[in-house]
């Protein structure tokens, strides 16, 4: 007896991706996964690349998994895939001690946190519509 198939949550046009017990704190793990919401997905790569921030590669290695599982498991196409949520969680949190003067000591936690980012295929809108909404916008700006 096997057991019974897990049921999938997302939709036919998302693919996700999890990174758990990553060595950051969710609060700093949190400001990197902003910085790609709402983005298509070669531009949240790319900003990635460039971030200064030590866990901008993991957040990219879980990014490119994501963008990978929609290509091969879900046949989705990758030039219209927009980062639809990364969602940050706490995990783990060691408790270390730390010898203190007078005899004393401190404690010192190391967080933990859980990364998941769901990539969801966009509609691409006709190339009519896109050329219409701009000369809208510059007319209205005119006025």
């Amino acid at each position: 007896m096997s057991k019974p198939k897990h049921i999938r949550t997302l939709a036919e046009t998302e693919a996700q991706a999890v990174a758990r017990n990553i060595r950051v704190s969710p609060r700093k793990l949190n400001l990197v996964a902003a910085i790609i919401r709402n983005q298509p997905a070669d531009k949240a790569i790319a900003a990635l690349t460039f971030s200064r921030r030590r866990i901008a590669q993991q957040v990219k290695k879980t990014l490119e998994s994501a963008v990978a599982n929609a290509e091969n498991n879900h046949q989705l196409d990758v030039d219209r895939l927009v980062v639809k949520s990364a969602e940050v969680g706490k995990s783990i949190v060691m408790k270390r001690f730390h010898a203190r003067g007078r005899g004393r000591s401190s404690r010192i936690e190391k967080f933990f946190s859980h990364l998941k980012i769901v990539v969801a295929e966009r509609a691409e809108a006709p190339e009519g519509e896109k050329v219409a909404k701009k000369s809208v916008k510059k007319e209205q700006k005119a006025a």
